[in-house]
């Protein structure tokens, strides 16, 4: 049976490249090509394709992750494989978080990516490197076992909005401005919250967002 696919990515020579490699498959065959992720959920939504091949940042439209996480919601049985330039353990704990079936670098070989298609389309969760696995054993043991939730009731209401700007991405500057404080304020709340919270690092407020569910990526 022949693997039906969409190419979402903001680069015209990087759709082009990308059809021709997958329409060179016996296999597999190009249904559709979208240039931003509300395209992209559009052209799913029209055509019904087994793997959409989402481009993680595609400005200046909706990136990878709204759309990835939107396109599941509306329809899950499309099977999202997400390509980025981006080797780092929190867009891939956002990847999966979103939706996601897979993850898969610009840098990986060509066959790398055909695999990947392919396995995606079987139901099957790929990572690229091999090496990020142990990642999602992680993110499935720690949904599997919570946080306590005493943790985060001792958080202030402040405390718990700047937590979760942090995890969304914001920068504290970014944060200030919406919180309509300083940024030292900003910088005050995130000791606080990694102190009541025992963590050391931005990733770990993501992943520590990430089980708590509170990142909707709207």
């Amino acid at each position: 049976m022949t693997i039906r696919v969409l190419i979402a990515d903001d680069h015209a020579i990087v759709r082009s490249g990308l059809g021709m490699l997958i329409n060179a498959q016996e296999d597999m065959e190009v249904v559709g090509y979208a240039a931003d992720g509300k395209e992209a959920c559009e052209k799913a939504w029209e055509v019904r394709p087994d793997v959409v091949l989402m481009d993680l940042s595609m400005p200046p439209g909706e990136n990878g992750l709204t759309a990835t996480a939107r396109l599941k919601e509306t329809a899950p049985d499309i099977q999202v494989l997400v390509l980025t330039m981006h080797d780092d353990e929190e867009y891939l704990f956002r990847v999966l978080q979103a939706g996601a079936a897979g993850y898969i670098l610009k840098s990986a070989p060509d066959l790398d990516l055909i695999t990947a298609i392919r396995s995606v389309n079987q139901g099957m969760a790929y990572l690229y490197p091999s090496a990020t696995k142990s990642l999602i054993e992680e993110f499935l043991q720690m949904v599997k076992n919570g946080e306590e939730q005493a943790k985060y009731d001792i958080l202030t209401d402040r405390e718990k909005e700047v937590l979760v700007l942090i995890a969304k991405g914001f920068s504290n500057k970014e944060i200030a401005e919406q919180l309509t404080v300083s940024v030292k304020t900003v910088e005050s709340h995130k000791a606080h919250i990694m102190e009541k919270l025992h963590l050391r690092t931005r990733p770990d407020l993501v992943r520590y967002a990430i089980k708590k569910g509170w990142l909707d990526f709207e």
